[in-house]
């Protein structure tokens, strides 16, 4: 009996220590990393976030860059360094979170070292091409490109990132060659799309609808299971003839490993008043992202399924990083 009275205290005393570690955060601001270069789907996020978690935490959410290729893992790697505190967090990726740990060999994680806060937002990809390119579909464009083997080039945010896969899986079911060209963030990609350096770039509806809708880009098709109605016009990649070619770019915040529940829930909290905000909705519905608010729980488990979507896409198209 003696012995059950002890260990009840001390997990009542655990629990109370973490209680009162959460009632007290933050004392101090919130630094949220982006592991990518401005202008990239998760900066985007990260941005019309900020302001709004600042508003209902208390402190301000400063947005901190921290590029460097690797797919984000530099970025990522930080913050499994920082303090289990809940003053670092990062807007983990498709590519930074998913991919990265599946082909870099010396990522130093996997998906599960992270502590997962709250869900952000889900975006389909669009597969564009430079206005240059005289390909109106998906079928048209693999012509071409079988017309002119390795001469097409597809830009990516980087070596193992979302487009780099996109690409290389088009490859893979389409059985054409293109040449891969990384750059230093999905930004600077875009920009290398719109100037002419690269003919094709699969990314974000977050980052492409602006620049399809004004004509500077052209839309052939999109990633998601169904038609997007912001882009109704551009067929799935499923209608294009490549069975499950399904795609998300997705964002969501994580913290270091050891991050406690209490603090993750109050930050869960924030990300989910900060999304119901008429100012985030709006920008939202202007660049083609879904809202998908999500517990800690809930997002472990819908990391977990996107896991094994992400290990059977690896294994087809066979990219690794050493």
């Amino acid at each position: 009996m003696k012995q059950q009275i002890t260990s009840g205290l001390v997990l009542f005393i655990a629990q109370l220590l973490v209680f009162q570690s959460a009632q007290a955060f933050p004392d101090r601001p919130v630094k949220l990393v982006v592991g990518s270069p401005a202008g990239g789907p998760p900066d985007i996020m990260a941005r019309l976030l900020s302001d709004k978690m600042g508003a209902a935490l208390g402190q301000p959410v400063i947005v901190e860059n921290r590029p460097g290729g690797a797919g984000g893992t530099i970025g990522a790697r930080s913050v499994i360094a920082a303090e289990p505190d809940g003053h670092t967090l990062m807007i983990g990726s498709t590519s930074s979170i998913l991919i990265a740990p599946l082909i870099y060999k010396n990522a130093g994680y996997s998906t599960e070292t992270f502590a997962p806060v709250a869900g952000v937002s889900e975006s389909a990809e669009i597969l564009a091409v430079h206005p240059s390119v005289p390909a109106n579909s998906v079928a048209e464009l693999v012509i071409l490109a079988k017309s002119q083997p390795g001469m097409l080039k597809y830009g990516s945010a980087g070596v193992g990132t979302l487009p780099h896969l996109e690409g290389d899986l088009l490859k893979a079911r389409a059985q054409i060659e293109m040449s891969h060209v990384p750059y230093r963030g999905g930004g600077p990609a875009l920009t290398g799309l719109l100037g002419g350096e690269i003919e094709i770039f699969f990314s974000a509806l977050t980052q492409m609808l602006p620049y399809t809708r004004d004509g500077h880009l052209r839309g052939l098709a999109v990633t998601s299971e169904k038609r997007s109605p912001l882009a109704p016009e551009l067929p799935t990649m499923v209608e294009s003839g490549f069975d499950q070619f399904i795609t998300a770019s997705i964002n969501f915040i994580v913290a270091p490993p050891g991050t406690p529940i209490g603090i993750r829930q109050q930050l869960s909290k924030a990300v989910a008043f900060a999304l119901a905000s008429g100012e985030v909705t709006h920008a939202f519905s202007k660049i083609g992202a879904q809202a998908r608010p999500a517990s800690p729980e809930q997002l472990a488990s819908y990391l977990a399924q996107q896991q094994l979507l992400w290990a059977r896409i690896v294994e087809a198209t066979r990219v690794s990083v050493d």
